[in-house]
């Protein structure tokens, strides 16, 4: 059955790029409503945004969404992703800003959230899509594949010149809670050369680097108190974005994601490739087994790394 949350789960914090404080509210939503954010402090246009691929205003720092009248909000991906990873079908999320929060940089904080609150069970079917044959897009040296497979399954791979980050790659099948154990707790990432680009141009205004972000600078690492959490935390974090932004197809995936130095863009183009061909998938109705292939069940709040 597709789940909602049990009550309104409550999120403050400040806004990544904006710098601006924040309060996001995540509410219980009814069958088949999806994840759908609402702009509080908007009143003078629709202020309700689908989170859905066909939404995406492709930015090259973060996931930004934006519906018809222009409104927007940033930085859903961390978000979605912990929905995803939890098994939230429905939810209507406000938010008081343009940004979502960024709390400590990962999903771990919007995790524990949801599932302290817990989950509702809902009397509709869950509908997945199911992959059918391979789709690829590929954008300079970096590309991102679809093929099909009977569960969710990320594998990511990561080329750096800073000599803390290199390369890495992990694979990680997504189900039986994989989300929550392996990769919520993991950070946002950027070079000291980007955080200062970006604080240039009135980007990153909210970004510390060791409390909400790691920055890496050759051979240095400002990842705060405890250092890195993973020794390959950077590849980490690539896959917990890439569920965030496959999140944004409305509905779980049967698939085998692998990405190649891809990012936000490459990944909403992936999804674009997929949905304009309908032989490329299927939409089926997942009875119990397939279920128990998808991520989110059977997660449990003892599960959370302690960082979070």
């Amino acid at each position: 059955m597709q789940n909602t949350v049990n009550s309104p789960v409550q999120f403050t914090g400040v806004g990544l790029h904006s710098g601006k404080p924040v309060r996001m509210t995540v509410h219980p939503a009814l069958p088949d409503h999806g994840i759908v954010f609402r702009r509080t402090d908007v009143t003078d246009v629709d202020a309700l945004i689908p989170a859905r691929f066909d939404a995406v205003n492709q930015s090259p720092l973060c996931t930004r969404l934006e519906n018809a009248a222009g409104t927007a909000i940033s930085t859903v991906e961390h978000i979605m992703a912990a929905l995803a990873g939890c098994g939230v079908h429905n939810a209507l999320i406000d938010v008081d800003s343009l940004e979502v929060p960024i709390l400590d940089g990962s999903s771990a904080q919007f995790v524990r959230g949801l599932l302290t609150a817990g989950l509702r069970a809902q009397g509709q079917a869950v509908q997945a899509i199911e992959i059918l044959k391979p789709v690829e897009v590929r954008k300079d040296d970096a590309w991102a594949r679809l093929t099909p497979a009977d569960e969710l399954r990320i594998d990511f791979h990561i080329d750096f010149d800073e000599a803390a980050i290199g390369v890495q790659e992990k694979q990680l099948q997504m189900a039986n809670g994989a989300f929550v154990r392996e990769l919520s707790d993991c950070r946002t990432f950027c070079m000291r050369s980007d955080v200062e680009w970006m604080q240039k141009n009135g980007l990153a205004l909210g970004g510390v680097p060791g409390e909400n972000a790691v920055v890496f600078d050759g051979a240095i690492v400002e990842s705060g108190k405890g250092g890195l959490r993973h020794a390959d935390e950077p590849v980490r974090h690539k896959m917990l974005d890439a569920l965030g932004d496959l999140a944004l197809a409305g509905a779980p995936l049967l698939a085998h994601y692998t990405g190649h130095r891809a990012g936000h863009g490459i990944t909403n183009d992936l999804l674009h490739a997929l949905f304009a061909d309908p032989s490329n998938y299927r939409i089926v109705t997942c009875d119990s087994a397939m279920m128990a292939r998808l991520p989110g069940v059977g997660v449990h709040l003892d599960e959370i790394p302690a960082v979070a």
